[in-house]
């Protein structure tokens, strides 16, 4: 129960007042589906009507119903000051001071010494991007563009020029789809009001797909990365099993939606094919029309329209549909193993209450940096900075690095890094692994 008087209730005259105080204990009570409070440095808030008006969307917040969120706080909002705002009408009260700060046994001292890192990372001006880094990526994704039709209009639709016009629009999209991600974590302007405007323009207009819908999905894949029920990316509808836990359950259970034991295999045929030309893009367009998201399907159709209005000349409706088809089913591929590769083969588990630092680090890896690399995965080869830092515009993602490396050696958290196709192989060693684990659970078990 709370603790200290309610405003002051039961004050004689001149009395101190104070607000209530709360135990860990009974916060982490609060965390239903109507009844949703969280701790943000020793504050304590009641969420439970507010979580609809969440910019970042419902369900991000409510996976900390119960919990201290102070350190996501911190990683997803750059503009503190009016943040709080929204949180002042919110307060109820503080942390019984014979309560930690940190919830769940976590360890303050690297707790600590993460917010130490953090604060480093701020004076050393990590956090402001480069208008010229920017600008030169966007212009790059423009110009491919341009070639694209340019490469119609000199030398015709035959097998040759439509190839090259097929890896001129692939490669922008891939590109298009890494700076979206940029202007979605905040990360290329000052402000925020500009950040979304870009975000729609570069997700809407250059690529046809919707800024709130990447929101709400991408934003809890940050805050619990690889965590059952919160992650959206392990969410695989009985597809594919994933890690070690979750193999083990469905071979208990005797669940059987696919035959998992072949899933390595299966990968090829159903996961980068069709994840962007199919999934993403029903999902997208029905997530828009159910939700009257009008002014994300206005960005949508002008990125088709402008598509249809550029290729239908040389190719018709029909050619250009198979056109955007085989843009989407190349850069789909891109896409999947680029992102899976630093998530798929670490831990993927139920909750395990982690600090932000252990958290990240259990469901990342890093890839080797290089020139190519760098370019070929938006920069996402440094998953472990950008996890931890995610409003950190990605051109100094190698500066905070070294930092990053020796708070993990001081603490003794695994920093994984591997060679690019070491982490593309380990991809399918990590299906084929789950697979057996869920075989040997359904046959044994």
């Amino acid at each position: 129960m709370g603790k200290g008087g309610q405003n002051g209730e039961g004050c004689s005259s001149g009395c101190v007042k104070s607000d209530p105080r709360y135990s860990w204990e009974e916060i982490q009570k609060h965390n239903t589906r109507t009844d949703k409070w969280l701790v943000i440095d020793r504050k304590v808030y009641n969420i439970s009507a507010w979580v609809k008006r969440h910019p970042g969307g419902l369900r991000v917040i409510s996976h900390y119903a119960g919990e201290d969120a102070s350190e996501a706080f911190h990683a997803f909002h750059p503009d503190l000051n009016f943040v709080r705002k929204f949180l002042k009408p919110l307060y109820i009260g503080e942390l019984d001071e014979n309560e930690p700060s940190q919830d769940r046994g976590k360890n303050m001292e690297q707790v600590e010494d993460f917010q130490k890192l953090r604060k480093t990372a701020e004076d050393m001006g990590l956090f402001k991007g480069s208008v010229l880094f920017f600008g030169l990526y966007l212009s790059h994704i423009l110009v491919l563009e341009v070639l694209a039709w340019a490469t119609l209009y000199y030398l015709g639709t035959g097998w040759i020029p439509t190839l090259i016009t097929i890896l001129f629009l692939s490669i922008s999209q891939a590109q298009a789809g890494w700076l979206q991600h940029d202007f979605g974590h905040l990360s290329v302007f000052k402000t925020s009001k500009w950040n979304h405007i870009g975000h729609k323009f570069v997700i809407g207009h250059l690529k046809g797909a919707s800024a709130n819908w990447w929101n709400h999905r991408h934003f809890q894949h940050h805050a619990k990365p690889n965590i059952f029920s919160k992650d959206p990316d392990v969410n695989m509808v009985h597809i594919f099993v994933l890690g070690d836990t979750q193999p083990v359950e469905y071979g208990k259970k005797k669940l059987k939606y696919l035959p998992y034991n072949y899933q390595h295999q299966y990968f090829f045929l159903i996961g980068p094919p069709l994840l962007i030309p199919v999934y993403f893009t029903v999902q997208i367009m029905k997530t828009m029309i159910t939700r009257k998201d009008w002014v994300d399907l206005a960005w949508s159709l002008s990125y088709y329209t402008r598509f249809f209005f550029t290729f239908v000349p040389y190719f018709g409706v029909l050619g250009s549909i198979a056109l955007l088809t085989t843009v989407r089913f190349i850069e789909s591929h891109w896409f999947v193993w680029v992102t899976q590769m630093n998530h798929i083969p670490m831990e993927i588990d139920h909750e395990k209450y982690r600090d932000w630092l252990g958290s990240q680090l259990a469901a990342t890896c890093n890839i080797e940096q290089s020139f190519f690399n760098d370019w070929f995965s938006g920069h996402l080869n440094f998953q472990i900075e950008h996890h931890l830092f995610p409003t950190m515009p990605r051109h100094n993602y190698y500066k905070i690095a070294p930092f990053v490396r020796s708070l993990c050696k001081k603490y003794e958290v695994l920093y994984e890094e591997k060679p690019i196709w070491k982490a593309f192989t380990d991809i399918i060693g990590s299906l084929r692994k789950s697979g057996d684990l869920w075989l040997d659970a359904y046959l044994h078990k």
